[in-house]
């Protein structure tokens, strides 16, 4: 393995790109006509263009990627997060285009992407799942009201194609299920090409906890210990950390087992996320898998020194990774993780493009670190995810990871458009917050306070 394929663009195409250096690896940038002259096309040793501005004319056409690496010579390809990151059928074309797939097995990402058929192998694997019914697609509703009635309301529709909060309806009342169900199912039609949903009981005011893992194939796994994700908007995450505030050891040590054991079922290799709920009474429950890099991972690399990328591409390679064992993987201190917007918290963060006049993010240091593909002069576009940037700051415990956050974003400046820096500080700076008191519901029982200004 020499020449890496980028599939993806802005801050995880400059993540990947930093740890292929790193082990001496060229690497190979795409780009649409809108990001010709981004950061990670500067910073790759190599760059091809492959099509017009909008994603689905350029970074989701699989055969335009594929197309890319031959013409450079790449033979491995690494596809990030988002885009074509779990999917299988790219995941297969890159192996019969004779390059080397920087993931899990395609039949695994099939497996994990079906949520529904995912929740059957937790079960399997002795992982505890939330209550929920059989598949439902249109024209095939029967026994709909009959499963409503004994999941209990509310409740959730759940597209089994979803992702990122995009594809999941919350119903209260009985009257309302058919009606929503009409509406995800063709939702998630045209959205994911799978029109099918399963309905899923709603866990009120949850914690949303993660496990880091990273398997080797062959029934060997490890954990990287967990990340609290339980700030969000929209069902989007905003604010992550590691260690979760709060979480007693036996529920760590149980959760991350639980993923552990579905992992190794699984022959996962790479790295991936398994992601739970977890309930008022402590109580936690399966929610999805990631068969990919995850946005926060940068968290967990701030408590492990671990390079997660590095490890992907490591293992890829054919290196020996033996000496990687669950003891050898320590923890220390806490990190968070903030990821910087252009949107606007008091209009329901809608996103602001526009250029980016003012661009200086804080100094790095053992304590900080800033992942990001923009510069100042950049555009933040309409065509692409509004993130700017992911801020991370390390401290010796909760309290000082706290405080360096609040400092790093307030050294933090961006003008030309509307972020929520303030709204993060907000949050950072509330007694609730500071208490440990997350759940996903955090920023809508604490609007007024978070939104103030």
């Amino acid at each position: 393995m020499k020449k890496v394929l980028i599939a993806n663009r802005g801050e995880i195409a400059c993540r990947i790109i930093k740890s292929c250096r790193a082990l001496g690896l060229e690497t190979l940038a795409v780009h649409s006509e809108a990001d010709a002259g981004a950061l990670h096309v500067s910073q790759a040793d190599d760059a091809r263009a492959i099509g017009p501005a909008a994603a689905k004319e350029s970074y989701l056409v699989a055969e335009k990627v594929l197309d890319a690496g031959r013409d450079a010579g790449a033979d491995a390809v690494h596809p990030g997060y988002g885009f074509l990151a779990e999917n299988a059928g790219f995941a297969r074309a890159v192996a019969d285009a004779g390059m080397t797939w920087i993931g899990p097995d395609p039949k695994t990402i099939t497996d994990m992407g079906d949520k529904a058929r995912a929740r059957g192998l937790a079960e399997d694997a002795g992982v505890p799942i939330v209550p929920g019914s059989r598949r439902f697609v249109a024209d095939d509703n029967e026994g709909l009201e009959a499963a409503g009635e004994e999941i209990g309301f509310p409740l959730l529709v759940k597209a089994t194609a979803g992702g990122g909060g995009i594809g999941m309806k919350r119903v209260d009342d009985p009257a309302a299920l058919a009606e929503t169900v009409e509406a995800t199912e063709n939702m998630a039609e045209k959205a994911f090409g799978d029109g099918t949903v399963y309905l899923e009981k709603l866990i009120e005011h949850p914690r949303h906890i993660e496990i880091q893992l990273f398997g080797f194939g062959g029934g060997k796994a490890v954990h990287f210990f967990e990340r609290e994700c339980s700030i969000q908007r929209r069902f989007q995450k905003i604010v992550e950390e590691s260690p979760a505030p709060g979480l007693a050891a036996e529920t760590r040590d149980a959760m991350a087992n639980a993923a552990v054991t579905l992992a190794k079922q699984e022959n996962y290799q790479g790295a991936g996320t398994i992601e739970f709920i977890m309930a008022p009474d402590g109580n936690f429950y399966f929610l999805e898998m990631n068969t990919r890099i995850q946005v926060e991972h940068p968290a967990t690399e701030m408590i492990t020194e671990a390079d997660l990328v590095g490890l992907q591409l490591r293992l890829a390679r054919g290196d020996d990774l033996s000496g990687i064992t669950q003891d050898s993987i320590e923890a220390r201190g806490h990190a968070i993780e903030c990821r910087i917007y252009a949107e606007n918290p008091a209009k329901n963060f809608l996103p602001s493009p526009g250029p980016l006049e003012i661009f200086r993010p804080p100094a790095e240091s053992d304590s900080v670190r800033v992942d990001t593909g923009l510069r100042e002069g950049d555009q933040v576009t309409y065509f692409y995810d509004p993130m700017i940037a992911k801020l991370i700051t390390h401290g010796a415990d909760r309290a000082e990871a706290i405080e360096n956050m609040l400092a790093a974003l307030d050294e933090f400046r961006i003008e030309g458009i509307v972020t929520n820096i303030s709204f993060l500080k907000r949050v950072m700076a509330h007694p609730a917050y500071r208490d440990g008191e997350t759940h996903t519901g955090f920023v809508d029982e604490h609007k007024a306070t978070l939104l103030e200004g």
